[in-house]
């Protein structure tokens, strides 16, 4: 995405129409909108004919160059292939290259909070016919992609839960205690921002489902909604679509009670279980 809004930015300076710059790779203008929005693999070569075609000097383009080659470099995750659907490795493409992930969840944790015992029971509910391998293949992609709220440059995370979230014994009480007391932990970190909408809140802003806003640290990237669907997701990048979810996020974070108050709401729901 970073490189095709690049791209992007090189062409229109360069006033050089998508029509022009696909007969210059042998391509379709279709196919340089595709590029521009990050939809499509690069080949070194057509980038490296574009940026000719862009009037960009030799000495200048090693940068993009090197951003091609690790554009097209396989992540991690996508050794899971075999157990995830497509749709869903490119929201793990996206996750990983984010700096801030803004959402909301009306049912469970978020994945990235989750302890063992309760992504596996999660996981159960929608994959529970399929073989135990495949559900702990994913229960272990869910842990590891964890870890990148720790490493050093990896995204912060602000969620905002609906009080059933807490209320509700996913796996059972013990498991469900579990991760409450886990959330007490990981709601100290400085990467993590948790807030809760009570029922006293009555009716606000995301009544209309869970939803994820991912922001890039590249100002050129723009933001992307992910909206998880039963059998797939769906990605909004028109600017129209992401300002109403981003000013839905921002009534949320008004009506949910404060980062300071969630320990305590917590610490409400173990009492209650």
């Amino acid at each position: 995405m970073q490189l095709g809004a690049r791209l992007r930015g090189l062409r229109i300076a360069a006033d050089v129409t998508r029509e022009a710059a696909g007969y210059s790779i042998r391509a379709s203008e279709s196919k340089i909108s595709r590029m521009e929005l990050g939809r499509v693999g690069f080949k070194e070569r057509d980038v490296t004919d574009l940026l000719a075609l862009y009037g960009v000097p030799e000495q200048d383009r090693t940068e993009l160059l090197a951003l091609a080659r690790e554009a097209n470099r396989p992540g991690w995750w996508q050794a899971y292939s075999d157990v995830l659907p497509a749709w869903f490795l490119n929201y793990l493409d996206l996750e990983q290259a984010a700096e801030l992930i803004r959402s909301y969840e009306i049912q469970f944790v978020p994945g990235l909070l989750q302890t063992e015992a309760y992504a596996r029971a999660v996981i159960a509910i929608g994959h529970g016919r399929r073989q135990k391998r495949e559900i702990d293949r994913r229960v272990e992609l869910r842990m590891a992609r964890q870890t990148m709220l720790t490493r050093p440059g990896g995204p912060r995370l602000w969620a905002v839960l609906d009080e059933a979230v807490l209320l509700r014994p996913m796996g059972g009480r013990a498991i469900h205690r579990e991760q409450l007391e886990a959330l007490l932990k990981l709601i100290e970190a400085p990467s993590v921002q948790l807030q809760v909408v009570p029922f006293s809140a009555g009716g606000h802003a995301a009544a209309g489902g869970a939803f994820s806003i991912l922001r890039f640290a590249h100002e050129e990237v723009p933001d992307v909604v992910f909206l998880e669907q039963l059998t797939g997701g769906l990605y909004l990048d028109r600017q129209e679509d992401v300002d109403q979810y981003a000013a839905a996020a921002g009534r949320l974070f008004i009506e949910a009670t404060t980062p300071e108050r969630t320990a305590d709401v917590i610490h409400r729901a173990l009492r209650q279980l």
